[in-house]
């Protein structure tokens, strides 16, 4: 018989042995009490990704990962233009992390109802702008349609605006602006959308930017803007210095951090609590293995005694109650990720927990399975575990006396 084998006999034999009677129900709370810990920790890893990935899908829906603008500009929705056809412009779509440039511009207006009056923010889009980020956010209706020649008359509110000034789809609009002269558009609602961003439904339209152009006098060749979408943001601070350093000195690059850092601020407290929680979650883990494992041995001493006298070295010894131990951590993983993903996927699929839009910009706790991060959890729990009890289990096996462990049964 390999040693393999014996050992792995033997340790069945401990964990499920009739002389294992007080420590049988002690093995089983402690793979309750990992698998827990495991839970607590993968939904928490869960519900931080997902809520990330929510917010920075909302603010991307809107506008994009890096926004390329005029340096004088003064963030008060009347941006100074600059021309689109400028030879920066391919370099930036040639590069592999880019997955798409959209022109753009903004205006300060009043939309105004028979009844009430609010300010507005209309933003200009043209052909080149990506709805499929954005249709994820509209609630009612349809998206703008822009044709080639004809400057098209509609507008899509957002649900705030839509409950303030009691618009519907269909209904029409007419906004001001204030500039000399004064200028009137009238527009017809085809779509209401919602992120949940304050920043965004308090005041955000959405317009054709031939719009924008004519107000302003400017040439079709003129725009506020220009965003930058990413296929992803993993090094978005990066790209987005590479980028800013292709458009020349007059114009700026900046990424969604740097232009909502607020936001970004608030989800970065987030990773802080994942990992205090964790840590705290990881320690209560060890005690309970800790506690498990010197119940099992002092309940075992006498068969410690045994396998001494019958030849067994200390660091045999150490090996099989690191293999107990190892048995009971590997149930409780097993249980913990198999209980954490129903329970992920529940509330992805129907999203039992609220949240309050209002604080959260979210109306439910959102999830997402970061696959790397799950593993490397699942893996730091065993080692780390594993590598801490070597210690005791070394110092038990070592100062075990073989006759005087007999005689302790």
């Amino acid at each position: 018989m390999s040693s393999f084998s014996f050992y792995l006999q033997t340790v069945r034999k401990l964990l499920k042995g009739e002389n294992s009677s007080f420590s049988r129900p002690i093995v089983r709370l402690s793979v309750a009490g990992v698998a827990l810990g495991i839970v607590v920790m993968l939904v928490a890893i869960a519900v931080t990704t997902g809520y990330k990935q929510v917010i920075r899908d909302k603010v991307v829906a809107m506008g994009s990962h890096v926004r390329i603008s005029n340096y004088d500009m003064n963030y008060s929705f009347e941006p100074v233009p600059f021309e689109k056809n400028q030879t920066f412009v391919e370099e930036i779509k040639a590069m592999s992390e880019v997955k798409s440039v959209q022109c753009y511009s903004t205006k300060s207006g009043v939309i105004k109802t028979d009844d009430q009056v609010e300010g507005v923010v209309l933003k200009g889009i043209d052909q080149s702008f990506d709805t499929a980020h954005f249709k994820k956010n509209l609630i009612a209706g349809e998206l703008l349609t822009l044709e080639d020649t004809l400057t098209s008359k509609d507008i899509i509110i957002s649900s705030t605006l839509s409950k303030r000034l009691k618009l519907n789809v269909g209904d029409k609009v007419r906004t001001y602006f204030v500039q000399d002269p004064p200028m009137q558009r009238s527009f017809t609602v085809v779509g209401i959308y919602e992120t949940g961003l304050p920043e965004y439904d308090s005041q955000m339209a959405l317009v054709d930017l031939r719009q924008i152009q004519k107000l302003n006098q400017w040439d079709s060749n003129m725009v506020g803007g220009m965003e930058v979408l990413l296929h992803d943001d993993k090094n978005l601070d990066e790209l987005a210095q590479k980028i800013d350093l292709k458009i020349g000195y007059n114009l700026k690059a900046e990424s969604i951090k740097q232009v909502f850092p607020e936001i970004f601020q608030w989800i970065a407290l987030f990773d802080t609590n994942v990992i205090v929680l964790l840590v705290i979650t990881f320690c209560v883990c060890l005690i309970t293995m800790m506690s498990a494992f010197f119940i099992i041995v002092i309940e075992q001493t006498a068969t410690i005694g045994l396998l001494k006298t019958m030849g067994m070295k200390t660091k045999s010894v150490v090996s099989l109650f690191l293999m107990i131990a190892a048995d009971i951590l590997l149930k409780g993983l097993l249980w913990g990720n198999l209980v954490a993903l129903l329970i992920c996927l529940a509330q992805r699929q129907w999203h039992w927990v609220r949240l309050d839009a209002a604080t959260y910009y979210v109306s439910y706790v959102p999830v997402a399975f970061n696959i790397p991060l799950i593993l490397a959890v699942n893996v730091a729990v065993l080692v780390l575990c594993m590598a801490i009890l070597v210690i005791p289990a070394y110092l038990v096996a070592r100062k075990s006396s073989p006759l005087a462990a007999i005689k302790f049964d």
